[in-house]
């Protein structure tokens, strides 16, 4: 089976990234990816899931973010 990252970005769609054969490979990216996004200053909304071959979730991950914006006055 192969796995793929893919992600939503203030709504905009990516695969982040594809062709894993190693699901442990395919959650460490994962993980790593959810670290950027939470840190990202310019995300506002995203999510992130492991996908199989039939674009099903793999194993429940899959990470929804969401940040409060702050209006600067």
């Amino acid at each position: 089976m192969k796995y793929a990252i893919i992600k939503v970005v203030n709504g905009n769609y990516f695969v982040d990234s594809e062709g894993y054969t190693d699901l442990k490979s395919a959650k460490a990216k994962f993980h790593g990816l959810c670290q950027t996004l939470w840190n990202a200053d310019d995300v506002i909304t995203a999510e992130a899931m492991i996908v199989d071959e039939n674009l099903d979730c793999v194993e429940g991950y899959k990470e929804f973010i969401s940040k409060p914006v702050i209006e600067e006055e």
